[in-house]
């Protein structure tokens, strides 16, 4: 009786986990397709006004003008749509006659709106290329490219995060930023950024985490503040320093500005988050075997389903919150937040964003299932950490 039950509950977790067998759950929310296209254009080109914040404030628009050439731009992880590129410049590329170490060649870029999640305003006056108007957009942090013409170059990824890129350091460049928070700004490093900084003056940075892979998860933040429109709204009046409105009582925050030119895009840019599926593991990257075998340890040996349930493979949508004790999670992050705990990440295309955990902390998935045995007290054999990994990959 003891083994009925227990493969009984097996089946039922194993479900849960978003199995061939899981149960049925309500239909995700259909998207409007126009409304996505909408979406998308603003996720690309936007800016909400936030020109007067890159110009006005920290004139990184002189900054790009004088020193910002292609070959330092992608040294920070700037990225080039291909696409957007005419055939006689790739040409050009593919020969070695296109100067990357000259700021008139990133100029000529912003000209064709090839540098993603940069939006530049150049004027031609006698000949000469002068940028006087700089933006960014949600692309920017949240959209790479696929390196196929060559590094830092290519179709864009949406959704994906910029790993490479390091707003710590492109931001200390600015003239206007006072040295002691560019050294704070410079401690950072790629794929991460502490958007609280701004408020209280420490530093936590923060994984640049995917934006694909939403539709059907609750809460969108590491601390489960709001859902995705409420971060939008969050990154793009507080962090972007786009012209919008933004309150949220428990942190404190009250920003009016009119015009509003950001609460009026947040369904179309929620759409097209929502339309953006996580990026399925390419071939051969996980030993398919293992991987089966690991998805058993994920449910019973792992207890990973305990909060990784459900289609979404997180309990946020429960409404539940773990302190960071439970999970061995640095708080210091979670202590600056609305509500002092942390959610449990959904797993999405884990194979394409590492390092892991909030902070960065955990480098390869084979550190993610380390920590929690540790954290635990799990036990795992090798063999079985060796098959969550794999299963890991798969997900």
């Amino acid at each position: 009786m003891r083994r009925t039950l227990l493969a009984l509950a097996c089946v039922v977790v194993l479900a849960a986990c978003g199995g061939e067998d899981a149960p049925t759950e309500p239909s995700p929310e259909p998207l409007d397709p126009a409304l996505v296209a909408e979406g998308r254009e603003i996720f690309r080109f936007d800016t909400f006004g936030d020109e007067k914040y890159w110009t006005d404030t920290l004139r990184m628009h002189e900054v790009v003008q004088r020193a910002v050439t292609p070959a330092v731009a992608l040294s920070v992880g700037l990225k080039v749509d291909a696409d957007a590129l005419p055939q006689s410049v790739k040409d050009a590329l593919k020969a070695g006659a296109v100067d990357l170490n000259s700021t008139a060649t990133t100029l000529a870029l912003l000209k064709l709106n090839a540098v993603v999640g940069l939006k530049g305003q150049v004027q031609t006056v006698a000949g000469r290329d002068t940028l006087v108007r700089l933006g960014i957009t949600c692309a920017l942090c949240h959209s790479t490219v696929d390196d196929a013409f060559a590094k830092g170059i290519g179709q864009r990824r949406d959704g994906w995060p910029n790993g490479d890129l390091n707003p710590g350091a492109i931001v200390a460049l600015s003239p206007a930023v006072a040295e002691n928070v560019k050294a704070v700004l410079r401690t950072w490093g790629p794929g991460k950024y502490d958007p609280r900084t701004s408020f209280d003056g420490q530093s936590t940075p923060l994984v640049l985490p995917p934006a694909y892979g939403l539709r059907g998860v609750a809460m969108e933040t590491f601390t489960a503040e709001g859902p995705v429109s409420y971060w939008n709204a969050y990154v793009a009046v507080t962090q972007m320093h786009g012209q919008g409105n933004f309150d949220d009582p428990r942190l404190g925050i009250s920003v009016r500005q009119s015009p509003d030119l950001v609460t009026p895009r947040l369904p179309a840019l929620r759409a097209y988050q929502l339309s953006l599926e996580k990026p399925a593991p390419p071939p051969g990257s996980f030993d398919a075997a293992a991987a089966e075998r690991g998805r058993t340890v994920f449910v019973r040996e792992g207890q990973c389903a305990t909060c990784h349930a459900g289609t979404t493979f997180s309990d946020v949508n429960a409404g539940t919150l773990h302190a960071a004790s439970e999970t061995g999670m640095d708080p210091r992050y979670a202590a600056r937040t609305a509500r002092k705990a942390y959610r449990t990440t959904p797993l999405r295309g884990l194979w394409q964003h590492a390092p892991y955990f909030h902070d960065g902390s955990a480098r390869t998935l084979a550190d993610v299932v380390a920590h929690y045995d540790r954290v635990r007290s799990l036990r795992l054999t090798d063999a079985q950490k060796r098959d969550l990994v794999e299963y890991l990959k798969t997900l």
